[in-house]
C-alpha cells in the first residue's frame, strides 16, 4: 500500500483502494474462520473432556479395594474436578492457539523469506535463544503444576472429611480447627501457585524482551538496507509487520509451552490412574449357585500391612443353605474372610473354592451377583426409597419392591409416610433411623434373591423394639440361602447351625450353641458369659 501511494505499482496492485479492499476481504475471511475455530474447538473440547472424566469414572469404579485402602475420597474427587478442569483450558484455548500459531509460521517464515531474504536470515537469529528458554522453562513449570495440582487435592480430602464426618466435627466444637486446617492447605496451594507464575511471568518478560529487541534490531538492519537503496520503504514496512506477526507468534508458544507443560503435570496423576489395573470381566454371564463355599488353607494379609497376617491358614467347609456365624474379637479377621469371599482382595495363599470351583475362575460380576451383603453400617443412597431397595435389582418393578420391604418388616413405617416409597432419605440416609435403614438394606439384599447372604453386625446399635424387627427380617432373609453372619452379639445367632470362633487369625472352636456352651473352659463360653455380666 506505501508502494503504491508513492507511485511504485506493480502488476497486481494499481490503486490503494484496491490495496484496501483486499485486505478488508482477508479481514472478513479471517473473522469467519475465528468463529468456527472457537465453535469447533469448543465443540470438541468439551466432549472430548465429558468423555474423558467419564473414562475416568468408569476406571475407577472398576478398581480393586487395595486401590481405595491407599487414597482419599477427596483426592480422587479432585482428579475428576481440578485437574480435568486443567485441561479445558488446554483443549478449548491453548491447542486452537498452538495450531493458529503454526499455521502463522509455517506461512509467515517462508513468505518474509521470499520477500527480503537478507532480513529474514538476520530476524530468525533470535530463534535458538527462544526455543532453549522454553524448553528448560517448560519442564520446570510442568513440576511445579504436578505440585500444586497434588496440594490442591490434598485441600480436596480435607473438605470432603469434614462433610462427611459434620456431626464428629460439630460435636467437639472443632469447626475453628477444621477453618484454620483448610486454610493452612489453601495457603500452601497459593503459595506454589505464586512461585509458578512468579517463574512464569519472569519467562514471558524474558519473551517479549527478546522479541521486540529482535523487531528493533531488524528495524535498524532494514532502515541500514533502505538507505542503501536495497528494499523499499513498502517492503521494509512490509517485512516489519509480518516479523510481528511471526515473531509474536514465537513468543506465543514459548507461552503455549508452559500451559502445555502445566497441563500435563495435572495429566499425569489421570494418566495414572487410567493405567492402573482394574477388575473389569468380561461381558456379564448368567450364573447361579448353590452356596456351597470352601476354604482351603487361606491365608492373608492386606497389601497396605504385608508384615500382619490377618488370617492363618483358614479351611472351612460351608454347605448350600447352612447358616454359619463367626465369632471372635475385633481385628481377629471375621470381616476379612467375608471380604474375600466378595473377591474384594486376591489371595496370596491358598484357595477358596465356590460350589467345587475356585472363586478365580468366575467371572467376577456374575459370582458377585450372588452375593448380598446387609453391612453393620449401612449407607443408603441420596435419593428416594424405592431407589435404594431397587437397587438390588435395578429393573425390579413397584409390586417387587414393595413385597421385598414387607418381607423385611419396612413397609409399615414406609407406608407411613407421605410420599410412602418415593421419600427421600437424605444424604447417606440421614433423614432415616438406624433401624429403618438397616430393614431397607435388607429389603435391598431380599430382591437381589442371592444365594450368599453375608450379615456383618446387622442388628448392633438397634433399640430392643427394632432388633427384633430386623432380626425377623434376617431370619426371613436367611431362609434357604447359605448364610455367613459376623456377631458381637452373640444373643442374635443361638439358631445358626454352626459357629466359628475365631481368634488371631485361625479357628480355634467350632460347634452349634449347645456344644460351645458345654465347654467351660470354650472362648465362646467365655464370652457369653462375659456378655451375660454386662446386661
Amino acid at each position: 500500500m506505501l508502494d503504491v501511494a508513492q507511485g511504485k505499482s506493480n502488476f497486481i496492485f494499481n490503486s490503494v483502494g484496491q490495496v484496501g479492499a483486499i485486505l478488508i476481504a482477508v479481514l472478513a475471511i479471517q473473522s469467519v474462520f475465528s468463529f468456527i475455530r472457537v465453535y469447533t474447538f469448543t465443540q470438541v473440547s468439551e466432549q472430548s473432556l465429558a468423555d474423558l472424566r467419564q473414562a475416568v469414572y468408569a476406571k475407577m469404579i472398576w478398581l480393586p479395594m487395595p486401590f481405595f485402602d491407599s487414597r482419599r475420597v477427596g483426592e480422587l474427587t479432585s482428579r475428576l474436578t481440578s485437574d480435568v478442569s486443567t485441561l479445558q483450558d488446554v483443549f478449548t484455548f491453548t491447542l486452537a492457539e498452538l495450531l493458529r500459531q503454526c499455521l502463522i509460521l509455517g506461512i509467515g517464515i517462508p513468505l518474509i523469506f521470499f520477500l527480503t531474504p537478507k532480513l529474514a536470515v538476520f530476524m530468525l537469529l533470535t530463534f535458538p535463544v527462544l526455543v532453549v528458554a522454553a524448553l528448560l522453562f517448560g519442564k520446570f513449570i510442568r513440576k511445579m503444576s504436578k505440585k500444586t495440582q497434588d496440594q490442591l487435592a490434598q485441600s480436596n480430602v480435607i473438605v470432603e472429611e469434614t462433610f462427611q464426618s459434620i456431626g464428629v466435627v460439630k460435636a467437639f466444637t472443632n469447626e475453628l480447627f477444621e477453618i484454620a486446617r483448610y486454610k493452612k492447605s489453601l495457603n500452601d496451594v497459593v503459595a506454589t501457585a505464586i512461585r509458578t507464575a512468579k517463574y512464569r511471568g519472569l519467562f514471558i518478560s524474558f519473551t517479549i524482551l527478546a522479541f521486540f529487541g529482535g523487531i528493533v534490531a531488524v528495524g535498524w538492519y532494514g532502515a541500514h538496507l533502505l538507505q542503501n537503496d536495497v528494499i523499499t520503504v513498502g517492503e521494509l514496512f512490509s517485512f516489519i509487520f509480518y516479523t510481528s506477526f511471526v515473531g509474536a507468534s514465537i513468543a506465543g508458544l514459548g507461552d503455549i509451552y508452559s500451559q502445555m507443560q502445566r497441563s500435563i503435570g495435572a495429566s499425569e496423576r489421570i494418566l495414572e490412574i487410567l493405567g492402573t489395573p482394574d477388575e473389569r470381566p468380561m461381558p456379564n454371564e448368567k450364573l447361579k449357585l448353590e452356596g456351597r463355599l470352601r476354604f482351603d488353607k487361606v491365608s492373608f494379609e492386606y497389601p497396605s500391612r504385608t508384615d500382619f497376617p490377618v488370617l492363618k491358614n483358614i479351611s472351612i467347609d460351608i454347605q448350600a443353605g447352612e447358616k454359619i456365624a463367626l465369632v471372635g474379637a475385633s481385628g481377629a479377621g471375621k470381616s476379612t474372610i467375608t471380604s474375600l469371599i466378595m473377591r474384594l482382595y486376591q489371595l496370596q495363599q491358598g484357595t477358596i473354592y465356590a460350589d467345587d470351583k475356585p472363586v478365580g475362575d468366575y467371572n467376577l460380576s456374575a459370582y458377585r451377583n450372588n452375593i448380598g451383603i446387609v453391612p453393620q453400617e449401612v449407607i443408603l443412597f441420596g435419593g428416594t426409597i424405592f431407589e435404594n431397595i431397587a437397587y438390588g435389582k435395578p429393573n425390579a418393578t413397584e409390586a417387587e419392591v414393595i413385597e421385598a420391604a414387607k418381607q423385611a418388616n419396612a413397609w409399615e413405617f414406609i407406608d407411613s409416610f407421605p410420599e410412602k416409597l418415593q421419600t427421600v432419605v437424605g444424604d447417606r440416609g440421614i433423614k432415616l433411623s438406624g433401624g429403618q435403614r438397616q430393614r431397607i438394606a435388607i429389603a435391598r439384599a431380599i430382591l437381589k434373591n442371592p444365594a450368599i447372604l453375608i450379615l456383618d453386625e446387622a442388628t448392633s446399635s438397634l433399640d430392643a423394639k427394632s432388633e427384633q424387627l430386623v432380626q425377623q427380617a434376617l431370619e426371613t432373609l436367611m431362609e434357604n440361602r447359605t448364610s455367613i453372619v459376623i456377631a458381637h452379639r452373640l444373643s442374635t445367632i443361638r439358631k445358626v447351625d454352626r459357629i466359628l470362633v475365631i481368634k488371631d487369625g485361625e479357628i480355634v472352636e467350632s460347634g452349634s450353641h449347645q456344644q460351645l456352651v458345654a465347654n467351660e473352659r470354650g472362648i465362646y463360653k467365655n464370652l457369653l458369659q462375659l456378655q451375660l455380666q454386662t446386661s
